[in-house]
């Protein structure tokens, strides 16, 4: 009896991170068109960073910053931070971000009154 329950749980466990993946490759699907970029590139692994350090306006080498200890974490505030200001947002979407990601990007993506406005938001102060 108690192997099916582990099964069960672990079958649960699996779809529950199945469908953080179709969320999280939808979201930056939207992401990405609203930026002028090609939807399709959001399902390519390593690829699909480089994209979004384009659409933030950063080089291709953030990518592997991102390979580093501690400093990742930084990083990857930025490019939440850098993505937010990209699409006008401030830092409680900021926030949003980087804690409830897959809510907040989706929020990103599909919500029509949502505007690329160019790298890191075009006129707005960086990093």
């Amino acid at each position: 009896m108690e192997n099916y329950e582990n099964a069960a749980g672990s079958g649960l466990v699996m779809i529950v991170y199945f469908a953080l993946i179709v969320i999280q490759i939808v979201a930056l699907w939207k992401i990405f068109e609203k930026a002028g970029q090609e939807g399709w590139k959001a399902i390519i692994p390593i690829y699909n960073i480089i994209i979004l350090l384009e659409i933030i306006g950063k080089p291709w080498w953030w990518l592997l910053l991102l390979f580093l200890p501690i400093i990742n974490l930084f990083i990857y505030v930025m490019m939440c931070h850098l993505t937010s200001q990209s699409y006008g947002k401030g830092i409680g979407f900021t926030l949003g971000l980087i804690f409830l990601s897959p809510i907040f990007y989706l929020i990103l993506g599909l919500d029509s009154s949502i505007r690329y406005l160019g790298p890191a938001g075009a006129s707005a102060q960086t990093f």
